[in-house]
């Protein structure tokens, strides 16, 4: 019993760090459709929406709770995750940034009123929420099962680390952006690390969908297995590592010249 509290809360912690990464450029984002309202008016814009979101987001946990266990809507999680996160790896390996995001998200919030602008942050962090409550769930679906009953359709222990999950993503967004940012900016390879583990999430959250009763393809035990949960973890703490000591942009530039 103590082992499976115990995956639970490393898996909480994993998702909490996954939250915080995948939130600064959120952060960003809402700073800049706020930039153009007064400085009274700002920091109210960015909590009304936020507050907003938390009840919309609320609300999206509650009905994945009921169809998180549909093989359906894995296998759509599942390749909407994998096709997240390769194509931001892909990108930040062999393409070039859209340099230009953020003074389109500024010309864009120009001209808007208060209330209007507030609604923009709200829609905004609620889309930014579809993807972590994703690798949330994806993320929680691979726990074993707890003792606590079922919720909906899912596991109640998995559910409370889901919930959790989107609550820390609010939090951090909110208090812990600033420190996210400067992070980000010492070690850019962490973005890039971030969406990698989304993607890897994505293909645990494609092994539980063949795994399932449904399918068939593979054993119905394997996803909860021990061999693949070395394998899931080892993977996760590998890339994780990998961002964290990568060298930045300026240090490479520095040893060629």
């Amino acid at each position: 019993m103590e082992s499976i509290w115990l995956e639970y809360a490393w898996a909480l912690l994993i998702l909490i760090g996954l939250e915080g990464l995948l939130s600064a450029d959120n952060a960003l984002v809402l700073a800049v459709i706020a930039k153009h309202l007064p400085e009274d008016q700002k920091k109210r814009a960015i909590n009304y929406g936020i507050l907003m979101a938390f009840v919309f987001r609320f609300g999206a946990l509650f009905a994945i709770s009921f169809i998180a266990n549909v093989w359906q809507i894995q296998a759509i999680g599942a390749a909407y995750l994998l096709y997240l996160g390769l194509k931001h790896v892909i990108k930040a390996k062999f393409g070039k940034e859209n340099e230009k995001v953020h003074e389109e998200e500024e010309k864009e919030a120009r001209g808007k009123g208060f209330w209007p602008t507030v609604g923009k942050i709200a829609l905004a962090d609620l889309a930014f929420a579809i993807d972590s409550i994703l690798a949330a769930v994806a993320l929680a679906l691979g726990l074993p099962d707890s003792p606590l009953g079922n919720f909906g359709g899912m596991d109640a222990g998995k559910f409370i680390v889901v919930v959790l999950g989107g609550i820390a993503g609010l939090i951090l967004i909110k208090f812990a952006a600033t420190w996210f940012v400067a992070l980000l900016a010492k070690r850019p390879a962490l973005e890039t690390t971030a969406y990698a583990i989304v993607a890897w999430v994505g293909v645990k959250l494609a092994i539980i969908t063949l795994a399932h009763e449904d399918i068939g393809v593979l054993d119905h035990h394997f996803p909860h297995s021990t061999v693949w949960t070395l394998i899931f973890y080892g993977v996760l703490i590998a890339i994780a590592l990998l961002g964290w000591f990568a060298p930045s942009k300026e240090t490479v530039q520095e040893k060629g010249s």
